[in-house]
């Protein structure tokens, strides 16, 4: 297993490009089987999510081509609507193919999808809705097949502004006859990128970033080309990390929009940043100060996806702050693993009480999930001596490439293989 090893104690100082986001890139790459033809996707992340999405997508009979940061898609012959276990099982974002498969081929068959250990996240809301819809679905044992000889406009409420249901309903309600409308619909900036992608192909959407969205249905979509948003959390992760270290980084291709909940916080903990159209300048030359209260919730609140990131910060800083997690109940698996590195933090049912410490100290830690994965790489810049980081497969499904990323920031983390014994000879 490859590991990250990191020389802490360096400030980060320079600048970067932020690259697209994964969480629009996932369900546009899903959507764009509802057109046939050659659809052209550019700022796509090469992250393995990525390519395992890519992967189903070839099953299903579309040929998918990866160059630079574009990914072309050739979806005449799709044809499958059977989505591989295999597949299902490395990748929650999978469930994003119910809808677009739904509305073109009539029918789905897949399993529950696998992802990240981050607490319980139900696809209830996605069957209801597409049941709303005109879909006919039966599960058994882990196998859900959704059949539907029409889809047809409806009223949905969702019960909790759910990113994944939202937009698989959009996805799917594209091509039903008639209106839908999706009530209490979640406002993530990605649900206005899939929104704005499915536009592009002729569909007739508003609302998205919105409560309401309302969708017109239409009876085909048509190729396009389009780029994806740059990645929000991506951005507050460096912005972070840069707090953190106490450095002075520039962070380019940004939209500053996207990050108002992260920028209110560093700000109250004394993060000196400074915006200029779609760059943003990041510096902090003090401790940080404590944050009294920090609670996680659905867009435009503090991400739950910033979470973890964002305690290593607390972690350091000048007095006992207080964050709430209120998106995911297994979120704070990090904890123990900060904890080994000298962080003081206890965790009393959905809230953590982190009171700051002068300095975290290099340990050999794991990775156990996506998020807490970079939060570990972020206090291992600012830890004093070596820190080694563990099952950093669940860091490349989010981060391209991160400790390039941060080498150009004068970062000293490196990428490690394991050796191979050599096979001893007669």
């Amino acid at each position: 297993m490859e590991k990250l090893v990191i020389e802490g104690g360096k400030p980060l100082s320079g600048a970067i490009t932020i690259h697209g986001a994964k969480n629009a890139a996932l369900p546009i790459l899903a959507a764009s089987i509802m057109a046939e033809g050659t659809i052209r996707i550019q700022n796509v992340p090469d992250l393995s999510d990525i390519h395992v999405m890519l992967g189903i997508l070839t099953a299903l009979g579309c040929n998918a081509e990866y160059e630079g940061d574009t990914v072309t898609l050739h979806t005449d012959s799709v044809h499958q609507f059977h989505i591989p276990e295999s597949l299902m099982s490395q990748m929650r974002s999978s469930i994003f193919l119910m809808g677009p498969l739904l509305a073109r081929l009539g029918r789905v068959e897949l399993y529950q999808p696998g992802g990240c250990a981050i607490g319980e996240r139900k696809i209830d809301l996605h069957l209801s809705g597409l049941t709303a819809l005109g879909a006919t679905i039966d599960e058994t044992e882990g196998r859900i097949v959704c059949t539907a000889q029409e889809l047809r406009g409806a009223e949905i409420v969702l019960d909790y502004p759910s990113v994944g249901a939202t937009e698989n309903i959009m996805m799917a309600a594209v091509m039903a006859r008639g209106m839908t409308t999706i009530s209490n619909a979640a406002r993530e900036p990605e649900i206005q990128d899939l929104q704005n992608f499915l536009n592009a192909m002729g569909a007739k959407i508003i609302g998205a970033g919105t409560d309401t969205i309302t969708i017109e249905g239409v009876s085909e979509l048509l190729p396009c080309t389009y780029r994806i948003i740059p990645d929000r959390i991506v951005a507050g992760t460096m912005m972070i990390a840069a707090a953190v270290t106490r450095g002075n980084v520039t962070l380019e291709r940004i939209c500053p929009a996207h990050l108002t909940s992260a920028i209110h916080v560093l700000k109250r903990a004394g993060v000196q940043i400074i915006i200029d159209g779609d760059i943003m300048n990041v510096c902090a030359r003090t401790r940080p100060r404590s944050v009294e209260r920090i609670v996680t919730s659905p867009y435009p609140s503090f991400p739950t996806d910033l979470q973890s990131q964002i305690m290593v910060l607390l972690s350091l800083a000048d007095g006992v702050s207080i964050l709430k997690e209120t998106v995911f109940e297994g979120r704070f698996k990090h904890v123990d693993e900060l904890s080994r590195m000298g962080a003081d933090i206890r965790v009393d049912l959905n809230s953590a009480f982190i009171r700051g410490v002068p300095r975290l100290y290099g340990a050999t830690v794991e990775a156990t999930d996506l998020r807490a994965g970079a939060a570990l790489v972020i206090a291992g810049l600012a830890a004093q001596g070596t820190t080694i980081i563990e099952q950093i497969h669940h860091i490349d499904r989010g981060y391209d490439r991160i400790e390039v990323m941060l080498g150009r920031l004068g970062a000293s983390i490196h990428r490690s293989s394991p050796v191979t014994a050599p096979v001893p000879t007669e």
